[in-house]
């Protein structure tokens, strides 16, 4: 479903934007959080309904770790359009699990948020950093692992809209190379199926502050 939705963006692109573009392929990583989020929904296997606020964990160096990789084509006005794939994750902590009934609650092998972006960059030839911003819209793809008393959920599926916000700086290393940080901020619609007939619903905000890599060409 990923690969699927990847593709599909990517050929639209580049059937959109002119040869000419200057292309930038960057990967990132980074310190990830989540702010507190209501989740509810039905597990009839095992609780039946439920509707609580979860705390929810980063953990963005546990493995599978916190990443993310994007391709940008920046046009001569500065400004860039492209794709960017966030592996961020969510881990309910102890005390919601306990408290709700749950022995798994999380999205964990990705909460893996794809979205077509745009961004503006602003060069200046007095300075060697250049400062950028950008946002985003597309879908969340999370791996659900979901159990109460009942049945184990361990998936991917397709959970609703997602949207990002970006602001950072860059710093060219070599022609070639450049070296990036930035602020990373993203919001997901999530309603998905648990194994059994269930559902579960949560909108999940995240917060990242990432330092990356790319290679211009």
């Amino acid at each position: 479903m990923i690969r699927l939705a990847v593709l599909s963006l990517v050929a639209m692109l580049a059937a959109a934007l002119p040869a000419a573009a200057e292309f930038e392929l960057g990967l990132y990583s980074g310190y990830q959080t989540a702010t507190d989020s209501k989740v509810k929904g039905d597990d009839p296997s095992g609780i039946g309904e439920f509707d609580f606020n979860a705390g929810w964990e980063g953990k963005s160096m546990s493995m599978p770790p916190y990443w993310g990789v994007r391709g940008t084509w920046w046009q001569p006005n500065n400004f860039g359009f492209g794709l960017d794939y966030n592996h961020a994750k969510v881990y309910a902590d102890g005390s919601t699990k306990s408290d709700e009934g749950f022995n798994i609650l999380e999205f964990t092998d990705g909460l893996n948020i794809l979205t077509a972006t745009v961004f503006k960059r602003f060069p200046d030839q007095g300075r060697t950093w250049t400062p950028y911003v950008g946002g985003g819209v597309g879908v969340s793809i999370p791996h659900v692992e979901v159990q109460t008393s009942g049945e184990k959920t361990f998936n991917y599926q397709l959970g609703g809209p997602a949207v990002q916000w970006v602001a950072g700086v860059s710093y060219p290393v070599s022609p070639s190379w450049t070296i990036f940080g930035e602020y990373k901020g993203t919001y997901s619609k999530n309603d998905v199926d648990l194994k059994g007939g269930g559902d579960l619903q949560t909108n999940i905000v995240t917060n990242a502050i990432n330092l990356g890599v790319s290679f211009n060409f």
